[in-house]
């Protein structure tokens, strides 16, 4: 199970790197963003909206995998 606050600490102290995308198992875009910046700041900053939801969809993926 994946947490909201780590992920936003990780975006937070690591976003640009994409670090928060890695671990809410998004790799494809983890390396856009350590490739571009966080695409450019701008994906960066939208992410604050967009964390909770990838959280929940990352939690449900391993829920299903699980049974």
């Amino acid at each position: 199970m994946r947490s909201t606050p780590v992920a936003y600490l990780l975006w937070f102290f690591f976003g640009l790197l994409g670090v928060h995308r890695f671990y809410l198992g998004r790799p494809i875009s983890g390396v856009i963003y350590l490739l571009t910046g966080g695409v450019f700041l701008i994906g960066w900053i939208l992410d604050i909206i967009l964390i909770p939801g990838m959280v929940r969809i990352t939690n449900l993926e391993w829920k299903t995998r699980g049974a």
